[in-house]
């Protein structure tokens, strides 16, 4: 059986071009950075002309792309095949943002703008490339959800629906493209260290009308949190940890549909399987 630190196989050999997006910092930015030492061709994606210069400067081809814009979503297409003679070997999925709020203070367009981004972004993004893949015979899928697709919290509703929503739909293509050659793996990670909370901040001040909610006291909590930058944990890993796994969904000959990664994502995973609901949905509320 393949293990993670695998590194080498015959379709290993193949894989060498890979879209990375949302590559501007945190996971994205690391994961690009890794794969072009280790060999990989890289194609990454931030929205920030300072994002994509810092991309370039370091090796990387680097392209503008917002997930709610799909204009944008077909020129990367485009350019990309246009750059490879109409082929490519692999796709991670990972640009995303994190709506917080109660349920019962997010508007419908707050829910739409969240969705346009974590699911039918990507979505669009994945449907341009399988078509290529196919043709070719093989190519990898990877997609950074999150243990918040499995476990969802409290005041986290919007992100979690979207990424549950993205399990769901990327686990029907896995089973729609057994025999292609082309593999569909998802990354769940927990708390790793990144911008996503502080990257989420205008998000909450913009469509979260605090003042007149019955969170207000939570929020400011929230507020705190999101200002920090997330929860503060010297055990909290880096990127890294989501590159190792990565490393198997791309290189291995037998990837994983699910890379549950972190401490605390392991747990929450193992908690929903041996507690009855009731009880992990009153320890979750506590914790969240």
């Amino acid at each position: 059986m393949a293990t993670l630190g695998e590194t080498t196989s015959p379709t290993a050999q193949q894989l060498r071009t890979i879209i990375v997006t949302g590559a501007s910092s945190g996971i994205g930015a690391y994961c690009a950075r890794a794969l072009k030492a280790e060999g990989w061709r890289v194609f990454a994606t931030a929205r920030k002309p300072q994002d994509i210069a810092a991309l370039e400067s370091d090796g990387i081809e680097a392209f503008y792309l917002d997930y709610s814009e799909p204009d944008s979503v077909a020129a990367l297409v485009t350019a990309v095949l246009e750059r490879t003679g109409g082929r490519l070997d692999a796709l991670f999925n990972n640009g995303a943002y994190a709506q917080a709020g109660a349920v019962e203070d997010l508007s419908v367009a707050a829910l739409k703008e969240q969705f346009e981004v974590n699911f039918f972004g990507w979505h669009d993004l994945t449907s341009r490339l399988v078509p290529v893949m196919r043709r070719q015979g093989h190519g990898r899928l990877v997609h950074c959800s999150s243990i918040l697709g499995l476990v969802p919290v409290r005041f986290r509703g919007a992100y979690s629906a979207s990424k549950h929503a993205l399990e769901a739909l990327m686990l029907c293509q896995l089973q729609e493209l057994e025999g292609s050659g082309v593999h569909v793996s998802l990354i769940e990670p927990g708390p790793v260290k990144s911008k996503i909370a502080s990257n989420g901040l205008p998000w909450f001040l913009k469509n979260i009308d605090i003042e007149k909610s019955v969170h207000r006291t939570d929020y400011a909590a929230q507020l705190e949190r999101l200002r920090a930058g997330g929860s503060q944990s010297a055990l909290k890993p880096g990127p890294e940890v989501v590159h190792k796994v990565l490393r198997h969904a791309l290189l291995s000959r037998r990837p994983r549909p699910h890379y549950v990664v972190t401490v605390p994502a392991k747990i929450g995973a193992a908690l929903k399987r041996i507690l009855p609901a009731s009880m992990l949905y009153r320890l979750m509320a506590r914790r969240a």
